[in-house]
């Protein structure tokens, strides 16, 4: 299957419509300007997203299902953001000011919204897309972030699923422009290196263009599966934060006996030593193999991933070391939405990926739960036969009504 054949996949999944049913608002040479958005979560994320919105002047709502979350904001007042982004508290339920509302009401917070994020770990977007199925519009454009391998795709399934029959655009950005430290409401940014995003349907790249306005760091892909072969957070983050121990050293410099390293060399970075780059060599080896039989081949090499992903050693652009908790939300998301596409992929394009199953099969056993099976895969999405043909009448079968994309 090629690229240009999966990404017809792709764009059906989407319900792409056709040039004469297509909306205006649709078309792929036109930069929206977002001036309505609405954030669903209440982590970190989410917090700096709407910072970053509301930095940009647009009307900024955030929404969470989670009281402890909504209590924690409002009690703080606002989001104040140090470090090398735009520097600043910004405010939250304030009238007559510019500030971000709050709300535990979904539909209220997506309702007139032109950009709606969804953010959190791959099982919350799942919710969210099959939640959001009855209370989208035409023109609406949902945003994964960071949307691993394949998120638009996925999300795209579960809204047609769901029932959704607006005419609306998935984008599925690999990150953000900041990595975030949280310190009770203050998030200390450290600014990431480039990631690539793509628009679902493929021909509305004017939509990628227009969340440049608030993720500057994007760079802007042909399809979703371009993009999703390009996310790397598996292959990095997992090792990184999996291994350990004297026979696989951090790359940390020694440190004296009695001496206590500085704490600006607490880096992601320093979690990856020489034998984790060998994990990771292999991992990314079987990635480019898969990725190849689809047509892709203009993929980071080892090195480039290792600076996304991890950021830099010391300094600026370095990404700081998750707590515990983070650590285990990180790994299971990079498994669900990263490691098992490309086992999946693989599976169909009959590839072996011994060291990508390994780290699946590890991480399930430390982690709990059988996460292959819990994973992004592409016969839960549509995918289940061996030509592109056949899949696309399976969708058929499934599909029914106006779906997502505006077709009828």
């Amino acid at each position: 299957m090629s690229t240009g054949d999966f990404g017809k996949f792709a764009d059906a999944v989407a319900g792409r419509p056709s040039q004469a049913s297509r909306s205006q608002a649709s078309l792929s040479d036109e930069t929206p300007v977002f001036r309505k958005v609405a954030v669903l979560g209440g982590g970190g994320d989410a917090r700096l997203l709407a910072a970053l919105c509301l930095s940009e002047g647009a009307d900024v709502t955030l929404f969470s299902a989670y009281g402890a979350e909504l209590d924690a904001i409002r009690t703080a007042g606002g989001v104040t953001i140090r470090g090398e982004g735009p520097v600043g508290t910004y405010q939250v339920d304030q009238s007559g000011l510019p500030a971000i509302a709050t709300t535990a009401e979904l539909d209220r917070a997506v309702a007139g919204a032109e950009l709606i994020f969804l953010t959190g770990p791959v099982h919350k977007q799942r919710t969210y897309a099959m939640v959001l199925a009855d209370h989208l519009s035409d023109g609406q454009v949902l945003v994964l972030a960071p949307g691993r391998s394949l998120g638009a795709v996925e999300a795209a399934w579960l809204l047609r699923v769901g029932g959704c029959r607006a005419d609306v655009t998935l984008i599925e950005a690999q990150g953000l422009p900041y990595w975030t430290r949280a310190a009770g409401a203050t998030l200390h940014l450290t600014a990431c290196a480039p990631v690539p995003a793509a628009a679902l349907p493929s021909d509305r790249v004017g939509a990628v263009e227009g969340l440049k306005r608030f993720l500057p760091n994007l760079v802007a892909m042909p399809s979703v599966v371009q993009s999703g072969f390009a996310d790397g957070s598996g292959l990095v983050e997992v090792p990184a934060l999996m291994l350990g121990g004297p026979v696989c050293p951090d790359g940390g410099q020694a440190i004296p006996e009695g001496a206590t390293p500085l704490p600006e060399r607490d880096t992601f970075r320093a979690l990856i030593g020489a034998r984790h780059g060998d994990v990771i060599a292999a991992l990314a080896q079987e990635r480019r193999a898969v990725a190849s039989r689809f047509g892709v081949r203009d993929l980071p090499d080892d090195q480039g991933w290792i600076d996304t992903y991890a950021g830099a050693d010391v300094g600026p652009m370095s990404r700081p070391v998750p707590d515990i908790g983070h650590a285990v939300a990180y790994v299971r998301c990079a498994v669900v939405g990263s490691l098992v596409p490309l086992m999946s992929a693989a599976a169909l394009a009959g590839v072996a990926v011994p060291a990508t199953g390994a780290m699946v099969t590890l991480a399930s056993a430390a982690l709990g739960g059988d996460l292959a099976n819990a994973g992004r895969r592409l016969d839960g999405i549509g995918v289940t036969a061996q030509s592109i043909d056949d899949a696309r009448r399976a969708m058929d079968q499934i599909a029914s009504g106006q779906l997502v994309g505006g077709a009828r």
